[in-house]
């Protein structure tokens, strides 16, 4: 029951993790383009969105519980592990290059010379870590569909 409660929680948060990523994602091609003012105006609608922290920490958390109780089964593991690093990724490129981003402008409030630049470097992590919560969703039920011990077509359980 353990493991199939640490399954449930690791894809819960990797989804709702996905969900600020894909927003992002999607919302690129109609944002990169626009004029300097526009581009301010549309990035007030992310004030808030740092609550969603608690998402990451709490995905971070659950793919790493997972790991660990999985270490002793290869395949589910391997796959649990990809997710958990997955995660990682998208922290890595956060703190590398949307954080400073954030910081240079003073979360959109403030317009450097170089906004044009920090621009594309927020919008283009964004889209790289949409892409890592992509995948750590898809690896973390991976492990769960290489857990389950299958007959015909019938799933038995992963405990």
């Amino acid at each position: 029951m353990r493991l199939k409660t640490a399954y449930f929680f690791a894809i819960l948060f990797n989804v709702l993790a996905l969900v600020p990523a894909g927003a992002h994602l999607f919302a690129l091609p109609n944002k990169i383009g626009l004029p300097q003012e526009q581009y301010f105006v549309a990035q007030g609608v992310y004030r808030g969105w740092a609550l969603f922290g608690i998402v990451i920490v709490a995905a971070l958390l659950a793919n790493l519980a997972l790991v660990v109780m999985l270490r002793r089964r290869r395949a589910p593991f391997l796959w649990a592990l990809i997710a958990l690093l997955a995660i990682v990724g998208t922290q890595i490129i956060f703190w590398t290059w949307t954080y400073p981003a954030n910081q240079a402008t003073a979360n959109w409030t403030q317009v450097p010379d170089n906004w044009r630049a920090l621009r594309d470097q927020w919008e283009y992590a964004h889209a790289a870590g949409a892409v890592l919560n992509l995948i750590a969703l898809a690896a973390a039920v991976l492990s769960l569909l290489t857990a389950a011990r299958w007959t015909s077509d019938q799933p038995r359980s992963i405990d």
